[in-house]
C-alpha cells in the first residue's frame, strides 16, 4: 500500500513493505520473455539468460555488501529459510565434524531464531540465551564472556524488528572472529537503513528478505563468507546453491530481490532521513497530546523507522483493532508470529512492567509515508487512545 491510496494509513513497514514500481519492471520480462531455467543442463539461450540474471543479482548483492565471491550468495525463500539453513545447517555440519555443539543467541531475536534454537536444544545442541537491557540492547561483553570451547556459532540480529534496537554488530563480530567463532546476524530489518560491510563487520553469515525493502514476498538471501564454513542442507535433490540448498531458482524473485537491495543501497540516505523526520514528527505529535505514553527500545541507536509506544491503560489487541477500523495500520508485535494473543517476548525480555508491554503498538514507517499521513495517524491515535480509557475508568 502506498500513500497516495485511499483506503488507509500504512504504518506497518516492518511486516512488509509494498513492491516498488521499479522492482516489479524489473521482474516483469523474467515471467514473460526470459523464463528459462538457470539450472538446465541443456545449452540454449533461455537457461542462459536465466543464469544471466541470477549471476547479476548476485554480483549486485556482493558489491552492496562488500562480499567477495558470488558464490558466497545463497538465494532461498526468505529470511526463516535463511536462518534456519544458518542455524541448523552450520550447527549439524559442526558436530558432524566435531568441531563443538554450542550456539549462542539473545532474547530478542525474531522467531525464526529463536525457534529455531530450540528446535536444536531438541537435537541435544546446547544454547545459551543472551539477556538484553531495558533498552533491547546485547552487551558485547556478554557475548565474550560466554563464548567457549564448544561454541560454533553467534547468531544476533543487526536490529530488533519489534523496537527499532540496533545491536553493535561490529563490536560482536571482532570479537567471534578473535575467538575463531562463526557470526551470523539476521539483517532483515537493517537493509537499507544500516550500511552493512560483512568485511569491516567482519560477518560469516547474513540473512536478508526481499519483502522488507521494497522488494518481492517469498525470495530471500542468505550470505556465507567463502572458505569460513559448510553447511549441512536443509533440502535435498539436484545440488543446487553450491548443494546447500536444492530446488529451481524463483528467478524473478531473485531479479526482484537484487533491484530492491540495489534501489535500499543507493536511496539509504535519503531514505533514513525521511522516516527519521517523520517518526520524531509523530512521536512529538503523541507526547503532546496523551499522558502516560512511553517509547519501548533505545532511545538513540534504534532504526529510524521504527516507533514503538506503550499507552498506559489501554489494551495493545484492543487498540489495534480500532486503530484500523479507523484507518490507520499498525501493529502489536512481529508479523510472523501465529495469530493466538500473546505478550511480546522482545518486552518481556526488556521489561519488568506488564502494563507497559501489554499497552504497546509498534509503527513502522516507510519512504512513501507522508507528514499529512503523520498528522492523520496522530489524530487517529489520540481519539482512539482518548475513548478506551474512558471506556476503562467507566468499567
Amino acid at each position: 500500500m502506498t500513500s497516495d491510496e485511499s483506503d488507509g494509513i500504512y504504518f506497518d513497514h516492518h511486516a512488509t513493505t509494498p513492491v516498488d514500481d521499479r522492482v516489479v519492471d524489473a521482474m516483469a520480462p523474467v515471467f514473460t520473455e526470459d523464463y528459462g531455467n538457470p539450472a538446465s543442463n541443456n545449452n540454449h539461450r533461455a537457461g542462459d539468460t536465466a543464469k544471466r540474471h541470477v549471476k547479476q543479482a548476485r554480483e549486485q548483492l556482493v558489491s552492496t555488501f562488500n562480499a567477495n565471491r558470488i558464490e558466497e550468495i545463497i538465494f532461498t525463500s526468505g529470511a526463516t529459510e535463511s536462518n534456519n539453513l544458518a542455524l541448523k545447517g552450520v550447527m549439524r555440519y559442526a558436530r558432524e565434524q566435531g568441531y563443538g555443539n554450542h550456539l549462542i543467541t539473545g532474547a530478542t531475536e525474531h522467531d525464526a531464531v529463536i525457534d529455531t534454537a530450540a528446535a536444536l536444544e531438541d537435537e541435544d545442541f546446547e544454547v545459551t540465551i543472551l539477556p538484553v537491557d531495558k533498552y533491547g540492547r546485547i552487551d558485547s561483553d556478554d557475548v565474550r564472556d560466554t563464548i567457549r570451547d564448544e561454541t560454533v556459532l553467534v547468531s544476533l540480529m543487526a536490529a530488533n524488528n519489534e523496537v527499532g534496537t540496533i545491536t553493535p554488530i561490529a563490536e560482536i563480530g571482532h570479537i567471534t572472529s578473535e575467538a575463531d567463532v562463526l557470526f551470523h546476524t539476521d539483517a532483515v530489518q537493517a537493509v537499507g537503513y544500516l550500511d552493512i560491510d560483512v568485511e569491516e563487520m567482519e560477518i560469516d553469515l547474513m540473512s536478508i528478505s526481499g519483502h522488507k525493502i521494497y522488494g518481492p514476498k517469498g525470495v530471500g538471501g542468505l550470505y556465507v563468507r567463502y572458505g569460513a564454513t559448510h553447511i549441512h542442507p536443509l533440502v535435498h535433490g539436484g545440488g543446487h546453491e553450491r548443494g546447500w540448498r536444492s530446488g529451481t531458482l524463483n528467478v524473478p524473485g531473485i531479479v526482484g530481490l537484487a533491484k530492491a537491495v540495489e534501489l535500499a543501497d543507493e536511496n539509504r540516505e535519503s531514505r533514513t532521513a525521511h522516516v527519521e523526520q517523520l517518526r520524531d514528527r509523530f512521536w512529538e505529535q503523541l507526547d503532546e497530546c496523551l499522558d502516560n505514553i512511553a517509547v519501548n527500545g533505545h532511545p538513540d541507536r534504534r532504526l529510524p523507522n521504527n516507533l514503538n509506544v506503550s499507552f498506559l491503560g489501554v489494551d495493545n489487541q484492543r487498540l489495534v483493532g480500532r486503530l484500523s477500523d479507523s484507518g490507520l495500520y499498525a501493529a502489536t508485535g512481529s508479523a510472523c508470529s501465529t495469530m493466538e494473543t500473546t505478550e511480546s517476548h522482545v518486552l518481556t525480555a526488556m521489561l519488568e512492567d506488564d502494563e507497559r508491554i501489554q499497552s504497546s503498538i509498534r509503527f513502522g514507517l516507510g519512504k512513501d509515508n507522508t507528514t499529512q499521513e503523520v498528522d492523520e495517524a496522530v489524530e487517529i491515535v489520540t481519539e482512539n487512545v482518548d475513548r478506551l480509557r474512558k471506556f476503562n475508568s467507566m468499567t
